[in-house]
């Protein structure tokens, strides 16, 4: 851009020779005042100043002043440099200053590079239960007795799964109230230490957010290299910078426990509302935490598509408001420690697409010895298998997810068979003990039915063999296939089901000596890594969370529904109001 005093050119337009306006003419010649005196003087000087017809006039400038504004401007445009300059840096370190940062001490363990050289991303992402502040004690309630508590509980546990070539991304929660059991671990912040035990899973963090990477690594075989931690004022801050997330719910639903009151359809939530939406575990679902974690892939979906819509990450207030949101709210381990590093993560997450980020919680069965827990359920270890193994939960057609069973092999076996519709018999024909129980679980982790049994042979056998009924040679072809089994050892028999001998000639392992799995076979199945896992996609944005229909809530002393006590509770507003 040219200086203001320049002309169209870019040059200067004043004249090196021009008088200056307050110099009087009969001085700058040198020559005597006319007569008349020096009224006659000053009316001669204003002749000649007047332009003549047909010229146009210039007003002089004195050199001095244009060179004393030139370097005026050359000075606010460096200052403007510096200024904008300090401004990035300081802003910059002002977001590295809010991250709070804890190392992982490598309990996580480490994801493995594929043939090109690029590696998934893990993270375990935990929401915190813990009232360690008065914005918290506030905002969670519990306080009034116990004041300002120490500890927390990770009550959201989310394995965010990125994919090594970043196409697509599975969302998989892990409800608090699974029990497993907690390794030994040591906080490093607070010395607190155990030397493990069996319990439920979310307690695990009053150990460290380390421990509870450590114990959700035991629990899947998934590799997490990072974990992100919010508390309930990190939700209010993040829903706030976002600018509020739509949501809406299938009927009107008060849960007066997490406080959170909404009519029937579509809702903006931001602060608090958004914060009672997520805590909400007796609204929706049927009461317990299962359903809740349904309502937040809800929520989390549609965050998502906000993230990602025109204008929110172009708007540089939006960004800013995002960036510091988002380093305030979170706790990160080590490895995420960095303005740098967060955006890098950001951006990753930005490459996929949302119909190939599914959503899924961890199959969960009964715990026999209490009703209000829960274990590890039927199909899990294919969805842990499946994250693992970095394949992907969605079609990317826009189909619902594991609708293309990984059957793909079927192109070269004929068989179109989930391995989740598959029960196998295993049967021991060594003297080696447990052999029967190492490859039936092999067959159930990699997602085949719970069918599968084991026990020992009628008499020692010297060959393995894959004996199948009338009409399953395709599932006796899956089930080799997952095990590397050469089909040679397969063969028809008289009754019904799958009975695998495993004999003399394979002593050890999980797959048959020299074999290769095969990468299309039972492993891929995706169809049975998401059954029963409630799975669903991020660009599903007509989903609503359904609200219970059952007797969850209580007011007043009188159990009902959400419903009901919507409607008895006119008086109170609603939490978008």
């Amino acid at each position: 851009m040219s200086d203001p005093w320049d002309g169209p050119g870019g040059q200067g337009t004043r004249s090196r020779t021009a008088r200056v306006p307050a110099q009087r003419a009969d001085e700058a010649d040198g020559a005597p005042p006319p007569a008349g005196g020096r009224g006659a003087a000053r009316k001669a000087a204003r002749e000649a100043a007047r332009p003549r017809r047909g010229t146009r006039a210039r007003r002089a400038t004195p050199v001095g002043r244009g060179r004393r504004a030139l370097r005026i401007a050359g000075l606010c445009t460096a200052l403007g440099v510096l200024g904008t300059a300090g401004v990035g840096w300081w802003f910059y370190q002002h977001l590295n200053g809010n991250i709070h940062s804890v190392s992982l001490d490598g309990k996580g363990g480490t994801e493995k590079a594929d043939a090109f050289g690029r590696t998934p991303i893990n993270i375990l992402v935990m929401g915190s239960d813990g009232r360690t502040s008065k914005t918290d004690c506030k905002l969670g309630g519990g306080c009034s007795r116990t004041g300002v508590q120490s500890g927390s509980n990770a009550d959201v546990e989310m394995v965010v799964h990125i994919s090594a070539d970043r196409s697509n991304a599975t969302v998989m929660s892990i409800p608090r109230d699974t029990m497993t059991k907690v390794p030994a671990c040591a906080d490093s912040a607070t010395g607190r230490s155990t030397a493990g035990y069996y319990g439920q899973i979310n307690s695990a963090l009053q150990y460290g957010p380390a421990c509870q990477v450590a114990t959700v690594h035991q629990l899947t075989g998934i590799p997490i290299d990072h974990f992100v931690k919010l508390d309930f004022s990190g939700v209010v801050k993040m829903s706030d910078a976002v600018g509020g997330v739509s949501v809406c719910v299938t009927d009107d639903v008060y849960d007066t426990y997490s406080h959170l009151k909404l009519s029937r359809g579509s809702h903006t939530l931001k602060g608090v509302a958004a914060l009672e939406f997520v805590r909400s575990r007796h609204g929706f679902g049927d009461g317990s935490d299962l359903g809740r974690t349904i309502s937040q892939h809800i929520f989390l979906g549609a965050m998502i598509r906000k993230f990602k819509s025109a204008g929110t990450l172009t708007d540089p207030s939006a960004v800013y408001g995002l960036a510091d949101a988002a380093t305030k709210a979170l706790t990160v381990d080590d490895g995420l420690g960095s303005v740098k590093k967060l955006i890098g993560l950001a951006t990753d997450v930005n490459k996929v697409p949302t119909k190939r980020m599914t959503f899924t919680t961890m199959q969960t069965g009964a715990d026999p010895g209490d009703s209000n827990r829960v274990v590890v359920g039927s199909g899990a270890k294919a969805l842990f298998s499946a994250i693992a193994g970095d394949r992907s939960l969605s079609t990317g057609s826009g189909k619902k997810p594991g609708a293309a069973s990984a059957t793909a092999g079927a192109k070269a076996t004929a068989s179109a068979v989930p391995a989740s519709d598959i029960a196998v018999t295993v049967q021991n024909g060594t003297a080696i003990t447990g052999r029967a129980s190492v490859v039936a679980d092999a067959l159930t982790g990699q997602g085949f039915g719970t069918g599968t049994t084991t026990g020992n042979a009628p008499s020692p056998a010297a060959t393995t063999t894959l004996t199948y009924g009338a009409g399953q040679k395709a599932e006796a072809r899956t089930v080799a296939e997952a095990l590397g089994l050469p089909a040679s050892h397969l063969k028809q028999g008289a009754g019904a089901g799958l009975t695998l001998v495993v004999g003399a000639d394979w002593p050890s392992g999980a797959t048959w000596p020299g074999g290769s799995p095969s990468a299309s076979s039972a492993p891929a199945d995706t169809g049975a890594a998401v059954s029963n896992a409630h799975a669903q996609t991020a660009d599903q944005a007509k989903t609503c969370a359904k609200v219970s229909p059952y007797r969850t809530v209580s007011l007043n002393g009188v159990p009902m529904t959400p419903a009901q006590a919507y409607a008895a509770a006119r008086g109170k507003p609603d939490s978008d109001g």
